[in-house]
């Protein structure tokens, strides 16, 4: 009788330990559950954004493409810009692409995706010069450098296009585009 007597003892000593240790486990496992929930979504919006970006960026550069076959085909204002084609840049003003209202009006590309998902673009068209002696150097070894297109004077434009949409990236590419 006195063996029983003492591990009931010994039971009434414990009092539930058992019990707080695995509340703690399992607020511990709880959290490490939590965090990684967390960075999983993280890490789709990341992806997310790339996707947006680079689809963006595509159709920015589609839209530069655009601009410079489109360059030299456009008449050129005396001053600002109109429609998308800008004349000579003022260097005390600020940059075309800067203002606002210079895309206004601008020539836009649309690009229709597989997805349903439309994207435009818009391109502004900058002369720099009018009568630039064309460079042989600045041909292609697709181009024969004694051809015409590498001989004579040529015109230079600066070719901006930007991709912008509401909740989406924006991206704006620039090229100096040579006409011979």
């Amino acid at each position: 009788m006195i063996a029983r007597t003492h591990s009931i003892r010994a039971f009434a000593r414990q009092k539930g330990a058992a019990l707080t240790i695995v509340l703690i486990l399992l607020l511990v496992v709880t959290l490490l559950g939590l965090a990684s929930t967390r960075s999983s979504l993280l890490q789709e919006r990341m992806s997310t954004s790339m996707y947006d970006r680079a689809l963006a960026f595509q159709t920015a550069e589609a839209a530069l493409r655009e601009g410079e076959d489109d360059a030299a085909s456009r008449p050129v204002p005396a001053a600002g810009c109109s429609a998308g084609q800008c004349g000579f840049p003022n260097p005390t003003a600020a940059p075309v692409w800067t203002v606002e209202s210079n895309w206004t009006g601008a020539p836009t590309v649309t690009i229709a995706l597989d997805s349903g998902l439309t994207l435009t673009a818009q391109y502004l068209i900058e002369v720099l010069a009018v009568e630039v002696p064309v460079n042989p150097e600045d041909c292609t070894t697709f181009i024969d450098v004694s051809a015409a297109e590498c001989t004579g004077n040529g015109a230079r434009y600066r070719v901006t296009a930007r991709s912008r949409a509401t909740d989406r990236a924006s991206v704006t590419l620039q090229s100096i585009y040579a006409v011979p």
